[in-house]
Parts: structure tokens; C-alpha cells; sequence
């Protein structure tokens, strides 16, 4: 049975929440600001770098301007702490990862991944420009292709609006990253993007992190982040 607004009692109704806080490692110390980069390429607003005695950095970013004083919207970006990094590493051992004898499960695991980036744990932005959203994968698929510190380290996955309103189609035609996508999200009105990264490590293995970005034509009250479409 499916919980709703009016089916909760009034005093949890009443009480106001907003998403708080998200914490992200990445897995090495030269990583650091490297991470710190990207982030910053997707749009965060870093707003504190703290040197630790580890020789690596802590970092505080919020999602946009208007959050730079609140308790909301943060990402936390640290190194990964090293009895974390010592449970990760056993589990590459013991499931053999990378190796010829590599688990089975592993291998489904990451072929699920491959097909559908969303399907693990990830982290979602909403954009309100479809504009900047295709300006900035063009940007990052120049970084991985040219850039020093970013080449080969980037995935990105593309879902378009599945077909249907005339307007969005064409509009999605046009688009310079859209144009020729083949994959559609599981709804209409929207699209998303993932970019995939082993510079922020997360996830079952350890070893990589998985960012969405999406965009909601306005104008619709049925969309990709609304209805859910099988």
C-alpha cells in the first residue's frame, strides 16, 4: 500500500525537511583536487579547503550560491578513511576482482551498471537549464579526451525524453548531445545524464561513483522525476 501526504499523521506533515548533507571520498591524496575540479566542473560552489595532517584535504562545496550559509545543499568530499579502504581492498581480494577468475556476480554486477547507470546507489542534480546541461557535457567530453588529469577517467551515459511530445522531440533533435541518443529514460518529459568516475569512489566494490544530472521541461506535470514509467 502506498504511503501518502495525507495518510501520515499532521505532525510529521507539518515539520519542514531538506535533503542536508552528502558525503563523498575519493580514493588517493593526489585524487583530492582533482575531485575538488570536477565537482566544480559539474557546478558545485566549493566553499572550504581544510589541509589535514594526512597530507590530504577537506572539502566542503554547496550546490548552488544560495546555499553557500545554509545547513542544506552541502557535499562533503574527504579521502577515503583507511579501515574503509582496508575493507574495500579485502573484498577486491576475495572476489578476485580484475583478475581472470573474477566472481561471477561481480561481472553481472558491473554488466548491470554498464546497461543502466542508475540501477546501484548515485547522486542526482536537477538542472534548470537544458542549455548549460549540454554545454557542460561537451566540456567534460573534452576533458576526457584532452585533459591531463581528467583523459580516460570519465563515462558518460545519456536517457532522452521517451517519444511522444511533439515539442520536446524536436527540441531534443536538435539538441548537440541528444541528437543522436538511442537511450530513453523511464519517462516522458526529461532527460538525464550519468558520469561515471573512479576519482570519487562509492558503491558495493569501492571503486567508482556514478553522478546524474537531469533536466524537466517545464510545463508538465507528468515527467521523468514524477511517474516513473516501466
Amino acid at each position: 500500500m502506498a504511503t501518502t501526504l495525507e495518510s501520515q499523521p499532521a505532525a510529521v506533515q507539518s515539520v519542514k525537511r531538506s535533503m542536508g548533507h552528502l558525503a563523498l571520498h575519493y580514493g588517493k591524496v593526489e585524487d583530492g583536487p582533482v575531485a575538488s575540479r570536477l565537482l566544480q566542473v559539474f557546478g558545485m560552489v566549493e566553499t572550504q579547503v581544510l589541509n589535514l595532517p594526512s597530507g590530504s584535504n577537506f572539502y566542503r562545496f554547496v550546490v548552488d550560491s544560495d546555499h553557500l550559509s545554509r545547513g542544506d545543499g552541502i557535499i562533503y568530499l574527504s579521502m577515503l578513511p583507511e579501515p574503509q579502504r582496508a575493507l574495500v581492498d579485502a573484498i577486491h581480494t576475495a572476489l578476485k576482482i580484475g583478475t581472470p577468475d573474477q566472481h561471477e556476480a561481480v561481472t553481472a554486477y558491473n554488466a548491470m551498471l554498464e546497461s543502466d547507470p542508475e540501477g546501484s546507489f548515485h547522486f542526482g542534480f536537477l538542472m534548470d537549464s537544458l542549455e548549460d546541461l549540454e554545454r557542460m557535457v561537451l566540456h567534460l567530453r573534452e576533458l576526457n579526451e584532452s585533459d591531463p588529469q581528467l583523459k580516460g577517467r570519465l563515462a558518460i551515459t545519456m536517457n532522452r525524453a521517451r517519444a511522444g511530445e511533439a515539442a520536446v522531440d524536436a527540441r531534443l533533435d536538435a539538441s548537440p548531445i541528444f541528437g543522436d541518443c538511442k537511450r530513453y529514460a523511464y519517462g516522458r518529459n526529461g532527460v538525464q545524464v550519468f558520469v561515471t568516475t573512479d576519482i570519487v569512489t562509492s558503491g558495493q566494490l569501492g571503486d567508482r561513483m556514478y553522478f546524474e544530472f537531469d533536466y524537466v521541461f517545464p510545463g508538465y506535470d507528468s515527467h521523468i522525476l514524477s511517474v516513473v514509467e516501466s
